[in-house]
């Protein structure tokens, strides 16, 4: 059987593959396939070779063959970042914007001088990817400077993308070329005060990610299956997601995994909180929370709640439940426990990832704030990963989600305003990555299959 592109998601326990053709402008989904991930047994290859026969047998064939492979990846730690800039508020935090964006995990956060210390912990992190930030353009030089003269002495050998004050090009190039280090620019990722400039910063992750994905452990082996596009599975299910803001308007993606929790929004926000915005917030947004997830924090998450809250709630002692406890529910008591779990888990995410009104008082009397991400204009809940997309109580849990607001404390949308959307095959990270190349197959794999039914 030949089917038009296959997407591999390689996780960090689990390889799927997922089958799509293409015929007369009609995308669909054709299945999928999942097989143990390998990179431990040092060939990402023997993962992906399994999980493309589990989808020969569940489409009862001999074989696929393909026009297209491409893939996600989350494997090998996924893609490990540090960032430095000047002001921790300011050129970092612009730089964490940009790479959880592209869909990075960020192991190190530093503003100012870089110190020997500093190299000591970047090299510990061994990370996939540096960024590099500082000064607005025509603006501070020093610091950017001084940071790139220390990157360059790191034992790590990995790449650094410079996206500081435009001033400072010419030099950190040469730098880093007598260094005989790999070095990405491109335009300053905070240009003026109170400006973020992140989306060139997020292309160019994306690429000096598929430079790089083969150097990563296990992966070695990547391109002799793959041969079309590779990105970062958060990053694919922000582009899914920046795309199907192009088909239905304001939306808040939510994925509650096994280690972690991830809110993906896409609003530009409302004109009256804006103007109450004291600092500037991307419209794409996405913050990971680690602490959040259903499995291998799923103790800690319990804690966090409460277990005696958690054992009101499903009429039933939550602790010895934690005793067989298994990344999916066996029993009728782990499958209750487990779908409260997710509510929490998503909730707290959303919390966070939600900004706040806040007051301040002074002689001119109080003054009211914006702090964080506006998700007033939100008008779409999507839905993905397992645990959101399959537990047979997931309608209530995403209503309850929907009506966060209840008290009007957050910077969200009222109780009622909100519609739920699921990914209703779990294949918003493979429609993400389609969406490079394949821009209107993604689209319309979103509109068959992101949908109210599930």
């Amino acid at each position: 059987m030949k089917v038009d592109i296959l997407v591999a998601e390689i996780g960090s326990t689990t390889t799927i593959v997922n089958a799509f053709n293409v015929a007369d402008d009609n995308a669909s989904f054709i299945g999928g396939g999942a097989a143990p991930t390998s990179v431990l047994q040092g060939d990402v290859q023997i993962g992906l070779t399994a999980a493309v026969a589990d989808l020969s047998r569940c489409l009862s064939v001999d074989n696929v063959d393909h026009n297209h492979f491409l893939a996600t990846s989350s494997a090998a730690g996924g893609l490990r970042m540090t960032i430095h800039g000047l002001i921790y508020d300011m050129t970092v935090k612009a730089g964490k914007e940009a790479a959880l964006g592209a869909g990075a995990n960020i192991h190190l956060a530093t503003a100012g001088k870089l110190t020997a210390q500093d190299l000591t912990e970047i090299d510990a992190v061994a990370p996939n990817l540096i960024l590099l930030a500082g000064g607005t353009d025509y603006g501070d030089r020093e610091t950017a400077l001084n940071n790139a003269d220390m990157l360059c002495r790191l034992e790590s050998k990995a790449p650094v993308i410079y996206c500081g004050n435009v001033q400072n090009q010419p030099a950190i190039k040469l730098m880093f070329t007598k260094a005989g280090r790999q070095l990405y620019i491109t335009e300053n990722v905070y240009p003026r005060l109170d400006e973020l400039n992140i989306e060139p910063v997020r292309a160019l992750i994306h690429r000096a990610f598929e430079d790089h994905i083969t150097e990563a452990p296990g992966m070695a082996g990547i391109r002799d299956t793959v041969g079309g596009t590779i990105m970062p599975t958060p990053g694919a299910v922000m582009a899914a997601a920046r795309l199907l803001h192009e088909e239905i308007g304001d939306l808040l993606v939510v994925d509650v995994g096994g280690a972690t929790t991830d809110v993906h929004s896409v609003t530009e926000g409302s004109e009256e909180i804006a103007m109450l915005q004291i600092s500037p917030e991307p419209m794409a947004k996405r913050t990971v929370e680690g602490d959040l997830g259903m499995y291998v924090n799923a103790r800690n998450l319990a804690e966090m709640v409460g277990l005696d809250k958690l054992s009101a709630e499903i009429g039933m002692d939550a602790l010895p439940i934690f005793d067989n406890y298994l990344p999916v529910p066996q029993s009728e008591e782990q499958l209750a426990l487990t779908t409260r779990l997710a509510y929490h888990a998503a909730s707290i995410a959303i919390i966070r990832h939600c900004g706040t009104l806040r007051h301040t008082y002074g002689a001119s009397g109080r003054q009211t704030h914006a702090v964080g991400k506006d998700l007033t204009a939100v008008r779409h809940l999507v839905a993905t990963g397992g645990a959101l997309t399959r537990l047979p109580g997931r309608r209530d849990v995403l209503q309850s989600l929907c009506n966060l607001n209840a008290s009007g404390a957050m910077l969200y949308p009222k109780p009622g305003s909100i519609g739920i959307l699921e990914d209703s095959r779990y294949i918003m990270a493979s429609i993400g990555v389609l969406s490079r190349d394949f821009p209107d197959v993604a689209k319309a794999l979103l509109r068959k299959y992101v949908n109210k039914e599930g």
